[in-house]
């Protein structure tokens, strides 16, 4: 199967740089219903804040899935139903992977599998970028900086389009 239906966007950019903003602002430019996917967990008290605060910034315009894990399984539910979706994060996700579950890997290939295959709306992928600082000193932060890396590699090259955002600026990469 080929996909046929919306474009896949991928907006990455460091910490604050407005990847969200202007994935939420494009987004919701669409007609129709919007689903926004949240990777987030509210684990501490200022998380369970933020998470909060980012809902009611969106609005009653966006119907909002919480999965932290199983992104192709959500995106799947949610196919058709919706103009335009937005995931946020895609590094968030990874950590998740990274802490907390034995099926990385497969949940990555199923994630990408879709992407490449499904019909689906114009889906807005946001994502950090984590490689362009120092070293990390540990093994495990290693690994989630190179593996975040291969898997934004992967996703920009399916992407329709992709955007490196800083200072709140887009700068389009691709096509």
């Amino acid at each position: 199967m080929t996909k046929t239906a919306g474009r896949i966007i991928f907006v990455i950019g460091g910490a604050k740089s407005g990847k969200s903003s202007f994935a939420l602002r494009k987004a919701g430019a669409f007609p129709g219903k919007k689903a926004y996917v949240a990777t987030a967990q509210p684990l501490d008290d200022e998380m369970k804040e933020r998470i909060e605060r980012h809902k009611a910034q969106r609005g009653k315009d966006w119907d909002t899935f919480e999965e932290p894990i199983k992104m192709a399984w959500v995106l799947k539910q949610m196919r058709r139903d919706y103009s335009a979706a937005v995931i946020d994060c895609l590094t968030l996700w990874l950590s998740n992977l990274l802490l907390g579950s034995e099926g990385l890997e497969e949940e990555v290939s199923a994630f990408l599998s879709f992407l490449k295959n499904a019909d689906c709306p114009t889906l807005y992928i946001v994502s950090n970028e984590v490689g362009m600082g120092i070293v990390p000193d540990n093994a495990l932060s290693r690994r989630f900086r190179d593996r975040a890396g291969y898997l934004n590699q992967q996703v920009a090259s399916i992407a329709d389009e992709v955007y490196l955002m800083t200072a709140g600026i887009p700068l389009r990469l691709k096509p």
